[in-house]
């Protein structure tokens, strides 16, 4: 089966899916929802599948890979592999995207156009994810990178809130512009490149001697784009409209998944491809990650829209990702990709959990509950939980990875690891503090009975919490994917871990 074409395979199921749902009969579109989530688990039956098969101890960059010529003449190919890395961001998009088709059940009027075109989108925007994890082809990346923007603008434009399309809107230009100076750096690679029929594959344009202006300016180019989508401080202003104009389950999808392109991004093209130009880049990027710790903490606290607030907070988790990343160490690299999967499962639970809170008490402001515990304990229960798991609590998930992170930091850059710990106390504060304006309190009165946690509901935030409870006592299978290809990036960037300071000042016990 090593010969069998997993990802593409894997990318077309709910492709197909999708066409299926959109074309669902009149007589049948009540169904749209179960055929959708049907797809869902058939592709991630595949994904699954596919992962048995990728071998942890390989030499190979990549493995489960397909190569076809596309476009010879540009030196484009459909060229499709993965490293663990980008098998693991697959894994964790297959893994939300039943959740989130169960979580958006009620979203929109069953049995209507809106119904099949809501869900088609959805399964469309997976086949676009698993293409730009699985290319290994720059421009085929660059294709999926532009593409993903189409379903998402019309998630959030046509099924989203009272400012959708202002939200809509932003999103669109703010992607299109950081994509657009991306398109000038993928030429100019190509340009500097060996050229052929296949010179945008990865591997070609690995290890080139570029020059170290035109290697800056590619580096830039590249680095904006996924700043933009990663979201980084200053450039991340279209994320709270969005994440909170959109319906919960694009939310999550957007946030969860979408916006781990920019960090993979970051890994793959900015530090392999670009070494050196990483390597000078590397303290105005450390400031603008401990920027986005502080500034999308802070900001959280200063809520009141609980939407609002869980995206505040992606803001501050990645800017924990991108200081692991350049903090070119294997724990900090280490620790920021499986902060990636971490932070995935951990804003998909707030996300939802928030958006159940909200479908019963009718408002997204956090002033407008209190002593909601005492009317729903099971969901203020798992409430917690996600929110706990957010701001790093030992035996949770996001715990391993932010104190790999900020040791792997403190290794080269130990002024910034500091800095940036005052993040962990901010994030008590914004997730505490929310938790008690919203669920402490003598009960409110409610004009109607309000049910707790329905069955449904429980489906969706299990395998959540799950998650949570797995990768934070039991982290090393992921890491066992996710080390060598740290491993292999820092050789391309042509780094060591630093020596332990003893070691290095040749003290001896």
């Amino acid at each position: 089966m090593t010969n069998f074409p997993w990802l593409t395979v894997i990318g077309l199921i709910p492709l197909i899916g999708a066409a299926v749902v959109a074309g669902l009969p009149v007589g049948l579109t009540d169904r749209a929802k179960h055929v959708a989530l049907g797809f869902s688990l058939v592709t991630l039956v595949f994904g699954i599948a596919a992962a048995l098969q990728f071998e942890n101890g390989s030499t190979a960059q990549f493995q489960l890979t397909e190569q076809h010529e596309w476009i010879p003449q540009f030196g484009v190919s459909y060229a499709l592999g993965v490293d663990g890395i980008a098998l693991v961001m697959i894994l964790m998009a297959l893994v939300l995207t039943p959740i989130c088709i169960l979580a958006a059940w009620h979203d929109v009027p069953e049995g209507g156009k809106r119904e099949k075109n809501y869900f088609a989108l959805m399964l469309v925007l997976v086949t676009f994810m698993v293409g730009v994890f699985a290319a290994t082809d720059v421009f085929l990346f660059y294709v999926f990178f532009e593409a993903m923007l189409i379903p998402v603008y019309f998630l959030i434009g046509s099924f989203g809130g009272s400012r959708r399309q202002y939200a809509a809107v932003k999103f669109l230009l703010f992607s299109l512009a950081g994509g657009l100076v991306m398109l000038v750096g993928v030429i100019a690679l190509y340009h500097y490149g060996p050229g052929g029929s296949d010179g945008f594959l990865v591997s070609k344009l690995t290890g080139l001697h570029l020059g170290a202006t035109p290697e800056r300016l590619m580096f830039v180019a590249f680095f904006i784009a996924f700043a933009v989508k990663a979201p980084m401080w200053p450039v991340h202003t279209w994320l709270p409209d969005a994440a909170t104009e959109a319906r919960p389950a694009t939310a999550v999808l957007l946030v969860g998944v979408l916006d781990k392109v920019g960090t993979y991004g970051m890994i793959r093209f900015c530090l392999q491809l670009f070494p050196e130009a990483s390597k000078w880049a590397t303290p105005v990027v450390l400031v603008l990650a401990v920027i986005s710790i502080l500034y999308g903490a802070l900001l959280a606290i200063g809520q009141t829209d609980i939407m609002r607030l869980i995206a505040y907070t992606s803001v501050s988790h990645f800017g924990f990702i991108v200081l692991g990343i350049f903090a070119l160490t294997t724990t900090g690299g280490a620790g920021s990709t499986l902060y990636m999967l971490n932070h995935g499962f951990s804003t998909a639970a707030l996300f939802l959990i928030g958006a159940m809170l909200v479908a019963r008490r009718g408002s997204k402001r956090i002033p407008d509950f209190g002593g909601w515990q005492r009317v729903t304990p099971g969901l203020a229960g798992v409430f917690l939980v996600a929110g706990l798991s957010g701001l790093a609590l030992p035996g949770l998930s996001s715990f391993i990875s932010e104190i790999m992170v900020l040791v792997g930091t403190f290794q080269r850059y130990p002024a910034a690891a500091v800095i940036a710990t005052a993040g962990i106390v901010l994030a008590a504060l914004y997730i505490l503090l929310m938790f008690k304006r919203m669920m402490t309190g003598p009960k409110p009165e409610l004009d109607a009975p309000v049910r707790d946690i329905t069955l449904r509901e429980k489906l969706v935030v299990a395998p959540l919490i799950a998650a949570f409870l797995v990768l934070g006592f039991y982290p090393k299978p992921a890491l066992d994917m996710l080390n060598p290809a740290v491993s292999k990036t820092l050789h391309f960037v042509g780094v060591t871990d630093p020596a332990p300071t003893s070691a290095a000042d040749g003290s001896t016990k």
